[in-house]
């Protein structure tokens, strides 16, 4: 039987509380971690991601206390990234109940970490997260630190280098599209699932459920996330925790779906 391509909501923490970025920049709050959490339970969703944005720049780990209070309340496969510079701490999140690790800054600086974590834990547990600026003249740049620091390296040679290291997933984050809701950069997924085996989630700009059929079908990615388009409802922007239902996936991708019914639900911001 066919399985529908994951569709995975991606939530950025800051502090205690949930935000939304636009371009990695101006970050607007949108509610409890907790509480949306609690929403997604109810909506069934399959796998969630969870990444801390102000971890890795200002200079700290994971937040452990407030991810263990997330952790108890989530029912899914919950990834989370941010602040990750060690196999102890990696060891800690999946004690505390989370299932995958998300490395971005530590792979770019400390790919070494990546191969140790994946020898302890297995590669499906460890993803790399590459977020890439589109240049002025159509190549591609890897960037850290929320955008702010180039990492000097082309993103599919990055990604394959991940692969080699261990890596069992990869995201893929356009920052050019991020909170734009104008569809994925399909040029930089699509360069980079070439350049590699392993599954890669198209990240950044998804508007609606088309632009998941494309990054699947037109760019090859195994996986689709999105942010905006799953905590707003257009066209101000209110917050409206939503997810598609299993018959629109089923249209959508075309195949049977493993999504559950869906449906929407207001975000407290509590």
């Amino acid at each position: 039987m066919t399985i529908t391509p994951r569709v995975i909501p991606c939530l950025l923490l800051q502090g205690r509380g949930l935000v939304k970025t636009r371009r990695f920049r101006d970050p607007l709050y949108v509610g409890d971690p907790v509480n949306a959490i609690r929403i997604f339970n109810e909506k069934e969703v399959d796998e969630l991601m969870l990444l801390d944005i102000m971890a890795s720049p200002e200079g700290r780990g994971p937040n452990f206390r407030l991810i263990s209070q997330i952790t108890s309340e989530c029912f899914m496969p919950l990834a989370y990234g941010g602040g990750v510079t060690s196999v102890e701490q990696i060891a800690e999140l999946f004690s505390l109940g989370v299932e995958k690790v998300v490395l971005n800054r530590s792979a770019v600086e400390r790919p070494d970490l990546v191969s140790r974590a994946a020898d302890r834990f297995g590669s499906q547990s460890i993803v790399v997260s590459i977020d890439a600026w589109r240049g002025r003249w159509g190549g591609y740049r890897v960037y850290t630190l929320g955008g702010t620091q180039d990492a000097g390296v082309d993103p599919a040679a990055f990604a394959a280098r991940m692969q080699e290291m261990g890596a069992g997933e990869l995201l893929v984050t356009s920052i050019d599209r991020d909170g734009t809701m104008e569809g994925y950069d399909l040029q930089l997924i699509h360069k980079v699932a070439s350049a590699v085996s392993v599954p890669v989630v198209a990240s950044g700009g998804a508007k609606g459920l088309e632009d998941f059929r494309r990054a699947v079908i037109e760019a090859s990615a195994s996986a689709v996330a999105a942010g905006s388009l799953f905590v707003f409802q257009m066209p101000h922007r209110a917050v409206l925790i939503s997810f598609p239902s299993r018959e629109e996936l089923e249209a959508t991708f075309g195949t049977s779906p493993s999504m559950p019914s869906g449906g929407q639900a207001r975000l407290s911001t509590g």
